[in-house]
């Protein structure tokens, strides 16, 4: 039986640091969640992206919202602890699934993941956001999620940008920061080794990326993001990723539980 419970330290760290390191939770998961991803791979879904370049090495491709169409990620977003354990590490009464994302490293990939944070990328706004990254590969220092840690409390919103030509998301926006260098050794980064069915956890607000990946082993990752209770619908300055055509919400309302259901109480009522 996994773990469904957090303790008051684990709750505290993810309150402060904006991410955590959960060991083993999904072990069993791991080949239902590589069955999703052979899926998905076979049939792409319409907002499938390559993020590799002519003339750039490898294959760093995306793909999203495909779990409702994916059998195994519907069962493991309905059934997994995942959104009981963010639910708690959030301090939520309630849980949505928002969506799901894979991402697959294949061997010499050189791409990076840029660093940024994902919530500019969404049509939601809200503290309580929770993020999983979930390998399903082995990962080491050199091709592993990097996170910024206490990121998720920086005052403004950082400007997204499109990973494989690193232009503006949004022409003309100007209310975002520019992303500084965290790697200049004044913040404290997370980078993790991982086996699979670890996970980390993360804020929408925190600045992650990756390195490529430059060994012979494939990188897979699972991403499943959650909502709590204060979280709303809110416009962005253009086509948001996932761009959720025809969602039809104004800005203030909370997401929509035909699209985004609740999968998770704390009164166990869902």
């Amino acid at each position: 039986m996994q773990a469904t419970t957090v303790g008051q330290d684990q709750i505290e760290a993810f309150q402060r640091d904006g991410a955590i390191v959960l060991r083993g939770v999904f072990r069993d998961w791991v080949e239902p969640l590589r069955d999703g991803f052979e899926q998905v791979l076979a049939a792409p879904g319409p907002y499938a992206i390559e993020n590799v370049r002519p003339g750039e090495t490898g294959r760093f491709f995306e793909d999203y919202c495909n779990w409702q169409r994916i059998e195994p990620f519907a069962r493991f977003i309905r059934h997994s602890p995942a959104a009981a354990l963010a639910g708690r590490l959030m301090g939520a009464q309630r849980v949505q699934i928002f969506h799901e994302h894979i991402l697959v490293k294949e061997p010499g990939t050189a791409k990076p993941t840029p660093w940024h944070q994902d919530i500019p990328y969404y049509c939601v706004s809200g503290l309580q956001t929770a993020s999983y990254w979930i390998p399903l590969d082995p990962v080491t220092r050199d091709n592993t999620l990097r996170v910024v840690l206490g990121s998720h409390r920086w005052p403004k919103l950082v400007r997204p940008k499109r990973w494989a030509t690193n232009e503006n998301f949004f022409a003309g926006a100007d209310d975002f920061m520019e992303m500084p260098d965290v790697e200049d050794g004044s913040y404290t980064l997370l980078a993790p080794e991982l086996e699979p069915g670890d996970a980390v956890l993360f804020d929408f607000h925190t600045v992650h990326g990756a390195a490529g990946n430059p060994g012979g082993n494939r990188r897979r990752a699972f991403s499943a993001r959650f909502l709590g209770d204060d979280v709303r619908y809110v416009a962005r300055p253009g086509r948001t990723s996932p761009p959720f055509p025809g969602i039809n919400q104004q800005d203030g309302e909370r997401l929509r539980e035909d699209w985004f259901p609740v999968v998770w109480s704390a009164d166990g009522a869902a």
